[in-house]
């Protein structure tokens, strides 16, 4: 399991779009959000994509500016633990 925390920025005047896309994107999720439009989102594996992918997916989104990922946790899943 990877989970990713990151902090975004965004082009003047298109926070409230490209927070829109991050919203509707599968296992991304925004924590924190300021009024200059940087956003705090964590991104976990989901069983359609890992989190290295979609971390990808967010930096090409229109109105990005830039990614960094700031946190990375990564923690083998224990199959057996459902047993």
């Amino acid at each position: 399991m990877n989970i990713c925390g990151c902090l975004v920025q965004t082009q003047p005047g298109s926070a409230d779009a490209t927070a829109a896309l991050i919203d509707q994107m599968e296992g991304a999720e925004i924590h924190a959000r300021d009024a200059d439009g940087r956003f705090v989102v964590v991104v976990e594996d989901t069983p359609a994509m890992r989190a290295d992918e979609r971390l990808l997916m967010l930096h090409k989104l229109p109105g990005v500016v830039s990614l960094t990922l700031s946190f990375h946790h990564f923690e083998p899943i224990d199959d057996t633990a459902a047993a």
